[in-house]
């Protein structure tokens, strides 16, 4: 079958390259992200935001002059190796389902004592600037559940109830330009210029985009997290501001994660 197109104007052109960056397929031998592969070996440049992660997570920071070690991603107290494979998940002491993102906030806030707005307020690194602590850490965590199965729980009905808001989320049109994340992303052999558009309504597609996020863009220079993924699609959905961390963004990564279920994680990655 011949591959199709997924839009035809510019504005939804930019959208599903946006979408086609996020959840890009394994490299194969037209992809030309595969030659970069094959150059950088296992010469991933996001090692040294992974080793910077590492530090701040480790050091003992904030008005409480306290390090991270006590922070539960899920598995208990400090215990990194596989957390992130199975987050977005529920935690009893915030009484909501949290990615590691939102988690990592709620850890700098109550055992270091740092400003929760200030946190999010520079979550992102731009252009030409140090990556952001929030990328750091969350590309060290991300890279201690390499290799690891992805498990993200659905056993409590607050995590069910956070997948159904972020499947419904998936297919809801909205915007200037009427569309979902399944306009691009809900069938097979779309295409944008030299981009497949993996089907993210099915376990493959879904897999091809979880396993590797964090990661690193190359068109960018800087490890990006899946938060600033959903919040760049957003904006280039011309839809209002994706707030960080919000029940939205948790939602969304809640349904691929249980779509991505059996992967295995590979991240920090590399992507264009």
């Amino acid at each position: 079958m011949k591959p199709r197109f997924c839009t035809l104007s510019a504005s939804r052109i930019g959208l599903c390259a946006a979408l086609a960056l996020a959840a890009g397929p394994p490299a194969r031998a037209e992809d030309p992200l595969s030659e970069y592969r094959r150059m950088l070996g296992d010469d991933n440049p996001a090692e040294l935001t992974v080793a910077r992660g590492q530090e701040l997570w480790r050091t003992p920071r904030g008005p409480k002059n306290a390090s991270l070690a006590a922070c539960d991603l899920g598995l208990g107290p400090g215990v990194l190796r596989g957390a992130y494979a199975q987050l977005p998940r529920y935690f009893a002491d915030t009484d909501s389902v949290m990615d590691l993102e939102s988690r990592l906030v709620h850890c700098m806030a109550t055992i270091q004592g740092l400003d929760r707005d200030a946190v999010t307020a520079a979550a992102f690194s731009k252009a030409g600037e140090p990556q952001s602590d929030l990328e750091a850490l969350a590309a060290y965590v991300a890279e201690q559940s390499r290799g690891a199965t992805i498990q993200v729980p659905q056993q409590r009905q607050q995590e069910i109830d956070s997948y159904t808001r972020g499947r419904a989320l998936f297919y809801r049109r909205a915007g200037p330009y009427d569309f979902s994340c399944a306009t691009c992303h809900g069938a097979d052999g779309l295409r944008i210029r030299l981009q497949e558009l993996p089907d993210l309504t099915r376990p493959e597609g879904a897999r091809s985009a979880f396993a590797h996020w964090p990661a690193y863009r190359l068109s960018q220079g800087a490890v990006r997290t899946m938060q600033w993924r959903l919040s760049d699609c957003v904006r280039q959905e011309r839809l209002p501001e994706l707030v960080f961390g919000s029940p939205v963004s948790v939602d969304l990564i809640t349904y691929l994660g249980v779509l991505a279920a059996g992967a295995t994680m590979d991240a920090p990655s590399l992507r264009r």
